[in-house]
């Protein structure tokens, strides 16, 4: 498997794990008699909006859907869906950050807007990286040439993950935050308190 592959799907399963965390934090939180650490949500969301929309993202637009777009008029159509999903994830991502806003100032309601809005992001990506796993890869494998893959890889290996490869941009301080302040069995910080 080339390196920029094996870069691209250890980062989709950290963002996984991490939305996988994100609902089960909702769900704990649909308890009315919990009052959730807020600065949870917080972080999580941070981290969304940081590594997928603001690094992960804009590398796979740049760098392997527009080589492939290069190389393959058959791509076109899955490419422009892709990055048409790129630009609807951060509208999610702004959906995140409102609902956690509203359930904040109105705790104990705004729990249900919250899921809605978690359930729908994850959903969302996770079918958005099924595809470019199952679809792009498998038609960028075919059509990409050497020298493509190695512009792939140089670009993909300049910001690694903050989760499998914690060293750039400050995000071992957000991993760290995020598990420490983060309840068990999710991480490290204080069980929430019942109200």
């Amino acid at each position: 498997m080339r390196k920029s592959v094996r870069i691209l799907r250890d980062e989709h399963r950290s963002i996984s794990a991490v939305l996988q965390c994100l609902q089960q934090l909702t769900r704990l939180a649909q308890d009315p008699a919990i009052k959730p650490d807020f600065a949870v949500f917080r972080a999580v969301i941070y981290y969304i909006d940081t590594f997928p929309e603001r690094l992960h993202h804009p590398k796979e637009d740049n760098y392997l859907f527009a080589r492939l777009l290069r190389r393959s008029d058959a791509a076109r159509p899955l490419v422009e869906k892709l990055m048409a999903e790129h630009v609807e994830g951060a509208r999610l991502v702004r959906e995140l950050e409102r609902a956690v806003l509203a359930f904040e100032e109105t705790w104990p309601r705004g729990a249900q807007g919250l899921a809605a809005a978690v359930n729908a992001y994850a959903e969302f990506h996770w079918q958005h990286m099924r595809c470019e796993e199952q679809e792009l890869l498998p038609l960028a494998e075919t059509a990409l040439i050497e020298e493509d893959w190695e512009a792939i890889e140089a670009a993909f290996a300049g910001n690694a993950d903050p989760i499998a490869d914690l060293r750039d941009q400050d995000f071992d301080k957000l991993f760290t935050r995020i598990v420490s302040i983060a309840p068990a069995p999710f991480g490290l910080g204080e069980a929430w308190r019942r109200a």
